[in-house]
């Protein structure tokens, strides 16, 4: 069906709300809207849905989501009745309709038969997956676009693992949607009737219990915090589910001085305080800091709306003057990296045979500092589902045991009885680590400078390329096939050489292609990779520790080609200054690509 056909139908036909035809009308006059909005249906990844709210088959509204409820609920149908009666937990944070698309979602299960357990009030993603784990649940949703702009939400799917959903439930829940291409023909149960019955049955504080208690045995050094338990710290949601869950930690484990910024502390979609609201972004945390500079705190966190990704800036005293300095994903989480493995070394409670997590786009310091340990560091794709994975394959089901995991984009885990990023065991090991510094007569500052001196200054950094609508997703597929087709055309060392305008790259891997191309020698060498495919370049770089890269990647929840860069050095300015050059050769090099 076209584009003007769907249009037609969802802006005339009654089944549709009046808010949604009325919408829709408003357009009318507009072909490029209208095609945006309904050239092809919303579309469901790995993670689930994602999108811009609005009327349309490419937006997400109540009836795109009560489309991906009924194609989960025929997957879970499908598996049998034990699946049915194990329910779906349903969570949601502050955004635009968050609570009306849960709500619809619950009723759409509840049609099929399937338990609910729907949340009481705005949960973060880490409860909701650590709910699936606790409720014995066969599966979850969040209803989130995590940092995302106000103007979008999302419809993010666990399994009964508590981690993200795999991609062959992923691709079993899709072609039950190609099911429902019509929304029209999606059922569900009135909601009351559904309370009523049991089917959908509303949960809560035991969860907050639950979910703290687990927390609280997660805890390193509690002596370093006991002595350090007046430490102020300055604490922003960003307007997010986080606000609860965080400041109930912090003072389970005896904090007492943790101020939180007043205007960002409630729930509100429109996130009117910042730009966007992520805290990858300094800017996020600039009333924190304005707040930490009148009651003179020594640390400043916020977390996102959906509270999985945790960002900080820490107290900086220099010629009398103070200053509050942000650091990167990449810095926080080779801090907490090292903060857990050498406090559980000293403490003799760091098993044998005891592994961490990071992506292939993250600091490469990890693996030295591993080693040091004698922990063994695994590097997954980008996304925080092969992170849940391997402890799911190896700890929980294997003979190792789950340390620390993180990537780059400020998503940090703990423990294993969450398997999602989260960003509330972030914050209690962030300000742990703090008080453990403190402690010891240290600055985070100079926490992360004692681990540069010791394994080589790192220095790591992103760029984004933004190109919206249909257009721009067709140029970043065309210049992701573009630098692929180049890269294929290297028939020598010398080509190579010339490939991205900038240094030579000893190696790139295809990871589309489950390819690594080897340009060391004067021969182009090929080997497998052993990761799983997906759309991702990255170029080996050398340098003076060997480790130089650059990667490029598109995003998988916005309209963004992303390119990572990593440069490494025994001495600061010149890694500094080279990761400066490769990133504007890399970015010239893929904006040409993308026109």
């Amino acid at each position: 069906m076209s584009a003007i056909d769907n249009y037609k139908i969802w802006s005339t036909d009654p089944y549709f709300d009046e808010t949604t035809r009325n919408e829709l009308l408003a357009i009318a006059n507009d072909q490029t809207e209208i095609e945006d909005r309904f050239y092809k249906d919303l579309e469901f990844g790995t993670g689930g849905l994602r999108g811009i709210i609005g009327a349309g088959t490419n937006r997400i509204n109540v009836y795109t989501v009560a489309k991906a409820s009924a194609g989960l609920a025929t997957y879970i149908v499908e598996q049998g009745e034990e699946a049915k009666k194990r329910g779906v937990v349903i969570c949601h944070d502050s955004r635009h309709f968050s609570p009306e698309f849960a709500q619809i979602a619950a009723q759409t299960f509840a049609f099929y038969g399937i338990k609910v357990y729907l949340t009481d009030e705005l949960r973060p993603v880490p409860m909701c997956s650590f709910s699936v784990r606790y409720l014995n649940a066969f599966a979850g949703v969040m209803i989130t676009a995590s940092h995302n702009p106000p103007k979008y939400n999302g419809y993010k799917v666990y399994g009964e693992d508590g981690g993200q959903v795999t991609e062959v439930a992923a691709a079993a829940i899709l072609e039950n949607m190609a099911k429902f291409a019509d929304v029209r023909t999606v059922k569900y149960m009135d909601f009351d009737e559904a309370l009523a019955s049991g089917l959908i049955q509303r949960f809560g504080p035991e969860i907050d219990i639950a979910y703290t208690d687990m927390l609280k045995k997660l805890v390193i050094d509690e002596e370093a915090i006991k002595r350090q338990a007046n430490m102020s710290v300055v604490y922003t949601p960003l307007h997010g589910s986080g606000n609860k869950p965080v400041r109930r930690i912090l003072k389970s484990i005896g904090l007492n001085n943790v101020y939180v910024v007043p205007q960002q502390e409630l729930p509100d979609g429109a996130f009117p305080t910042v730009k966007t609201p992520n805290p990858e972004d300094p800017a996020a945390l600039s009333m924190g800091i304005e707040l930490a500079k009148k009651v003179g705190a020594d640390l400043v966190f916020g977390t996102d709306p959906d509270s999985d990704r945790l960002g900080i800036a820490v107290r900086v005293v220099k010629d009398g003057e103070v200053s509050y300095k942000a650091l990167t994903g990449n810095q926080v989480g080779l801090m907490l990296l090292d903060y857990i493995l050498d406090s559980k070394k000293r403490l003799g409670t760091l098993e044998e045979n005891s592994f961490a997590c990071t992506t292939i786009v993250s600091t490469k310091l990890c693996k030295a500092v591993c080693n040091a340990y004698g922990v063994e560091l695994q590097e997954t794709l980008t996304g925080f589902k092969y992170i849940g994975e391997r402890i799911k394959v190896d700890d929980e089901f294997g003979n190792k045991h789950y340390q620390f995991g993180f990537e780059e984009s400020y998503g940090y885990l703990s423990g294993t009885d969450v398997r999602d990023k989260d960003a509330v065991v972030a914050a209690m090991l962030v300000c742990g680590m703090a008080c453990q510094s403190q402690d010891r007569g240290e600055t985070l500052i100079d926490r992360l400078n004692g681990l540069y001196a010791k394994y080589g200054y790192g220095f790591e950094q992103a760029v984004s390329f933004t190109r919206e609508g249909k257009e721009g997703l067709e140029k970043i597929k065309n210049g992701m096939i573009s630098m692929r087709e180049e890269l294929e055309a290297c028939k020598s060392a010398e080509d190579a050489a010339k490939l991205i305008g900038g240094p030579k790259p000893v190696a790139v891997r295809d990871y589309q292609k489950g390819v690594r191309y080897d340009f060391s020698g004067g021969e182009v060498k090929t080997t497998k990779l052993t990761l799983p495919k997906s759309n991702v370049l990255l170029y080996e770089l050398g340098g003076d520790k060997g480790l130089d890269w650059a990667c490029a990647r598109p995003s998988g929840t916005e309209p963004k080609l992303k390119i990572y860069f990593g440069v490494y050095d025994a001495d600061e300015k010149t890694a500094a200054d080279r990761l400066e050059s490769i990133k504007a050769q890399m970015s010239t090099f893929v904006e040409n690509k993308l026109g």
